[in-house]
């Protein structure tokens, strides 16, 4: 009734159940949903995406429109419905780590190697033409080492997202404003990061298998908190023997996953930090995470009512992508003038000013008028010139007989 725990292969960041990620090969695929047992494969794979290099991380938005994937320092953005490559972001420096999405898909989080996390508007990106660069709505550089891992609460524009650093810090943030709100000190690096549905407590996956829940309500309010393992007496779940890489709780927030490189997936009790179950797999755990669990899981025979198209290798848009012919009707939100980035009320000046010069020579008359009137103005800018060079000249003059 919690839901159902999917396991993913290297690096997959996802919402929704039927994608996973083969990163080491630099290949997408879609598969069916799978089970609290560890599966050999994909139990339905549905298509292959060849990737242009290895994908380190890989998110879906939760209304199911898009997904990202980050490939080396490059953000892709594709469109589920037609498979259409709308965006390729190249804002960071080194290579991505973590995606994620707003609950209401308006923004997503990247993080890099770089130590920054970038917040974009969705909105935003879409509108921005192919051959411009969109600038993020942020720029976190606070982190002093590479970024692991992001998560973001409630709230869509108006939430909180915590960003993981191997430099031993959890940093939670506002993305409304982009203020730093809390900045949380640990003893071991930090390399997987989750908040629970009410947001009251912080889970931090650290290098040494250990998971430590931070809470946000404590009082004193303080920006600098120092997270000490000895001190803080029943706020450790310990039981992972390498380090962790992935945290979900479950939607009642009794119940936290945990992934970690020791190859064990363990389910966790957060109440008492017992652990309930463990799974074994065989090779590091790179991301696990509790989803709610369809209708027809169970169903022998279920599969995708509607298979996702090719995904497009090239920008929607350009000669290459043009010229495979793609069928559909696509829609681009925020997209107000096909190769223009003019905004509605340039739009609207240029189109007024355009109806007055209009207007203008209706009234001049005919072209002949219109001709005399031109050589009217260049003989008097010729004019005009000659002027501007006599005082130029005299003005020289002037001066250097003053100095003499």
């Amino acid at each position: 009734k919690r839901g159902v725990v999917v396991s993913r292969s290297n690096g997959a960041r996802g919402e929704n159940g039927g994608a996973a990620l083969r990163s080491g090969a630099g290949e997408l695929e879609q598969c069916g949903v799978g089970t609290l047992s560890p599966p050999t494969m994909c139990d339905q794979l549905q298509q292959k995406i060849i990737c242009p290099g290895l994908v380190s991380c890989l998110t879906a938005s939760p209304n199911g429109l898009y997904i990202l994937a980050g490939i080396a320092e490059s953000i892709y953005l594709w469109e589920v419905s037609s498979g259409n490559l709308l965006a390729i972001l190249n804002r960071h420096y080194q290579d991505l780590t973590c995606l994620c999405f707003t609950d209401d898909s308006s923004h997503f989080l990247s993080g890099a190697k770089d130590c920054l996390a970038l917040v974009w508007n969705l909105y935003s990106v879409l509108q921005v033409e192919s051959t411009q660069i969109p600038d993020p709505r942020h720029v976190w550089s606070r982190h002093t080492l590479p970024i692991t891992d992001l998560c973001c609460g409630f709230g869509g524009p108006l939430a909180r997202a915590a960003t993981a650093s191997l430099d031993q810090t959890v940093k939670l943030w506002e993305i409304s404003s982009g203020e730093l709100l809390l900045s949380v000190l640990f003893d071991v690096g930090i390399t997987a990061v989750t908040l629970d549905p009410a947001e009251y407590h912080l889970f931090c996956g650290g290098m040494d298998g250990s998971v430590f829940q931070v809470e946000l309500c404590a009082w004193p309010v303080q920006r600098d908190r120092n997270f000490q393992t000895e001190r803080e007496n029943g706020k450790t779940f310990k039981g992972h023997r390498n380090q962790v890489t992935c945290l979900s709780v479950s939607t009642d927030g009794s119940l936290l996953l945990s992934g970690s490189h020791d190859e064990t997936v363990r389910l966790w009790e957060i109440q008492s930090k017992q652990c309930l179950r463990t799974v074994t797999h065989k090779g590091p755990v790179t991301n696990a995470f509790i989803v709610l669990a369809p209708a027809n899981m169970l169903h022998p025979d279920s599969k995708p009512n509607v298979p996702l198209p090719k995904f497009s290798k090239h920008l929607h848009g350009t000669e290459s992508s043009d010229a495979q012919g793609g069928e559909g009707v696509t829609l681009r939100l925020g997209l107000h003038q096909q190769g223009s980035g003019e905004s509605y009320l340039e739009r609207a000046e240029r189109l007024y000013s355009q109806m007055c010069s209009t207007r203008e020579k209706n009234l001049m008359g005919d072209q002949e008028q219109l001709k005399i009137q031109v050589t009217d103005l260049e003989e008097e800018v010729r004019t005009l010139r000659k002027i501007n060079k006599n005082l130029f000249e005299f003005s020289a003059r002037f001066l250097t007989k003053s100095a003499k």
